[in-house]
C-alpha cells in the first residue's frame, strides 16, 4: 500500500514522533511506500482564507470559502502548499493522522490542514459525501496520545469514551469524505507512565501496522439506512458513534 502519515506535533522527539518513526520503519519493512507530511516541520499554514486561491475569485465582493474552494478546484488553482498535500492524499491508499489529543480534539495545525486540504470540490461536494465521498476507496486511521489515563477515557470515564471523542474525526472528516475508517491506536498518557508501558505501546502499534491490511474497518451506517430527512429509518438500530434511537 501507499501510506501518508500526517504528523502534527511540534516536538520531533516526542512520543508522537516515536510512533511516527516506528510507523515509517515498520511499514517500509513490510513493503509499503510511505510519505510523511510533518506539519510543524513544514510550517503548514493553519488558517484558511482568500490567499489559498491563485485564480480570480468567483466572487470578489464576498468570501465564501466553500464556493471559492470549489472554484479553485475546478481551475486547478490552489496554492502550492495545498496542491502538494492534495496530491499526497490522492496518492495514498491509507492516511494516518498522528497527533496528541489537545482539548478533546486535534491540534489546530491539523484541523487547519483538513480545512484547507480537504477542500470542497476535492474531498466532497453536494451529493458526494459519506458512502459517495470523493475520497472513497481509501482507508484512514488515527494514531494518537492522551494526557490522561485509559480510565479517564473509558465509557464511564470523566472525559468520555475515547471513541466518542474521536467521532468528529472518524465520521465528520474521514467517513464524510468517503474513507473507510480503521480502529484508532491510542497511547494513554505516555509522558506519565514508565518505560515498560511505553514499550508496550510501541509494540502494540507495530503489530497493528503489520496487520493493517487485515484490520476490519469501523462500522458506519450506509446511506441506505437513512430516510429523506437524513435520520435513521424506523426499525434501524443505531450502531455507530454518538448515534442513538429516539
Amino acid at each position: 500500500m501507499r501510506i501518508l502519515i500526517v504528523f502534527a506535533h511540534p516536538e520531533p522527539r516526542s512520543f508522537n514522533g516515536a510512533l511516527r518513526d516506528l510507523a515509517v520503519d515498520t511499514l517500509t519493512q513490510g513493503g509499503h511506500e510511505v510519505r510523511v507530511s510533518d506539519l510543524y516541520g513544514m510550517k503548514f499554514g493553519a488558517v484558511v482564507g482568500a490567499e489559498d486561491f491563485l485564480c480570480e475569485r468567483a466572487d470578489s465582493d464576498f468570501l465564501s470559502i466553500a464556493h471559492e474552494q470549489t472554484h479553485a478546484h475546478k481551475n486547478g488553482a490552489f496554492v502550492e502548499q495545498i496542491a502538494r498535500e492534495q496530491q499526497s492524499v490522492l496518492w495514498a491508499d491509507l492516511v494516518i493522522f498522528q497527533f496528541p489529543i489537545w482539548w478533546f480534539g486535534m491540534p489546530a495545525i491539523l484541523k487547519g490542514w483538513v480545512d484547507r486540504v480537504f477542500a470542497r470540490g476535492f474531498a466532497y461536494i453536494a451529493g458526494c459525501k459519506y458512502d459517495a465521498g470523493l475520497l472513497r476507496g481509501r482507508l484512514a486511521m488515527v494514531s494518537t496520545t492522551t494526557g490522561t489515563s485509559a480510565d479517564t477515557y473509558a465509557p464511564d470515564g470523566v472525559d468520555g469514551d475515547v471513541n466518542d471523542i474521536l467521532w468528529p474525526i472518524h465520521n465528520g472528516i474521514f467517513r464524510y469524505t468517503g474513507f473507510d475508517v480503521l480502529p484508532p491506536h491510542v497511547a494513554y498518557m505516555p509522558g506519565k507512565v514508565d518505560a515498560a508501558i511505553r514499550s508496550e505501546y510501541l509494540h502494540s502499534y507495530r503489530q497493528r501496522l503489520i496487520d493493517i491490511e487485515r484490520t476490519p474497518a469501523l462500522f458506519f451506517h450506509p446511506l441506505s439506512d437513512y430516510g429523506d430527512n437524513e435520520r435513521l429509518k424506523p426499525g434501524i438500530a443505531a450502531r455507530s458513534g454518538f448515534q442513538r434511537n429516539v
